[in-house]
């Protein structure tokens, strides 16, 4: 089982990739006062499955390489991983503080308090943090394996109990803890808390390490529940949905503060990034057209270069409409979306073929020495 490369898993992060970029085009349509709240509602909360569903693909890839029942070396284990993310995360941050240097003249950020800070909580761009978490799934690994290991004994009572845990801790830190304690580094750690703590994510790791150690049952479950996972999936999303506009049009919230309401860690967000993983999981286990296999595939081999590439690109994109006084209408906003996504997909290829060229300059940036010009994707 552990040589088996799974189609839905490249699938599966194409699609999450677009959906941060829907994320972060939501963010940027809202300097526009006159923002359509329906295409706000496209970006910010139709895609908010996204991030979390990388840390399934994540541990899905790690428990299918290295089943529990395989011999694990941590050491081993670390020393690829910090090669294949961490090295990736430090040299992107480099570039990405050199960059705001370079276009702001502020060279506060490289005075040593403010550098930890940066490289600790994954500050230099705000996608990054993202990886800073994965870093500590990676670190954690051999207590995830125990814990997988006394899950698959009861695999749903365990989960549930998991998934139940994972509703309640993430309603605390989302709605209720704040950083008002007298230490200021713990002060600190619960200002970022976001950007580096694990605990909002277990459950849809461990969700992917038992689904990967359970393949077979797992994808017979999905075929036999099928109409039960699809109804999951678009119960959730109405939930989703209609939480937001209740608050948008009842409660008379703003979007932003709807959509920093109705986010991946709320209780309606925890249900609605499992109904997406199991919905999108089952659609992509069965044969695609040829055609959109193909550009899923395109999207998934990419979307590592692409995520970590695009806020370049969005900054200068949006520098440019700025200057010729283009105002983000709906038209535009669909239309920075989809320049985005080519420009980006432009530049990892770029970076692709560089990197065969260039051998060190793939290690720095996506992690592993090219093989026959393909780049590695991220387990």
């Amino acid at each position: 089982m552990s040589k088996q490369h799974i189609l839905a898993l490249d699938y599966i992060r194409g699609i999450s990739m677009l959906g941060v970029l829907g994320i972060h085009t939501g963010a940027y349509s809202l300097a526009n006062p006159a923002v359509n709240p329906h295409l706000f509602a496209l970006l910010e909360i139709f895609t908010r499955f996204s991030v979390p569903i990388f840390f399934f693909v994540s541990a899905f890839g790690l428990f299918l390489s290295q089943p529990l029942k395989t011999e694990f070396s941590y050491l081993n284990f670390m020393r690829r991983r910090f090669k294949a993310v961490l090295l990736p995360y430090l040299a992107w941050s480099f570039l990405y503080m050199l960059h705001y240097t370079w276009v702001s003249g502020d060279f506060n950020l490289w005075h040593r308090p403010l550098v930890y800070k940066y490289f600790l909580f994954g500050l230099a761009s705000y996608q990054l943090y993202f990886l800073v978490i994965l870093v500590w799934f990676y670190v954690c690994m051999p207590f995830w394996r125990q814990l997988v290991s006394w899950i698959l004994k009861a695999p749903l009572a365990g989960l549930l109990s998991l998934l139940l845990t994972q509703i309640y801790f993430n309603y605390y830190s989302s709605y209720i803890l704040t950083a008002n304690f007298a230490n200021h580094y713990l002060n600190l750690a619960v200002q970022h808390r976001m950007s580096f703590l694990i605990l909002h994510y277990i459950f849809i790791f461990i969700l992917g390490a038992v689904c990967a150690e359970l393949y077979p049952q797992f994808l017979a479950a999905l075929e036999r529940h099928r109409r039960l996972v699809n109804a999951f999936f678009a119960g959730t999303l109405t939930g989703m949905l209609g939480f937001y506009y209740y608050l948008v049009y009842f409660k008379l919230y703003t979007l932003e503060q709807a959509v920093n309401t109705v986010h991946q860690l709320s209780p309606i967000g925890v249900l609605y990034t499992l109904g997406t993983t199991l919905f999108l999981f089952s659609a992509f286990s069965k044969p695609l057209p040829t055609a959109l296999a193909a550009v899923l595939r395109g999207l998934g081999h990419y979307s590592y270069l692409v995520y970590l590439v695009h806020p370049l690109v969005m900054y200068y994109l949006i520098l440019k409409l700025t200057q010729i006084g283009i105002p983000l209408t709906a038209p535009v906003i669909v239309a920075f979306y989809l320049a985005t996504l080519a420009v980006s997909t432009c530049l990892a290829s770029l970076i692709n073929k560089a990197g065969i060229l260039i051998p060190l300059l793939s290690l720095a940036l996506t992690g592993s020495l090219p093989k026959q010009g393909i780049i590695r994707q991220k387990a």
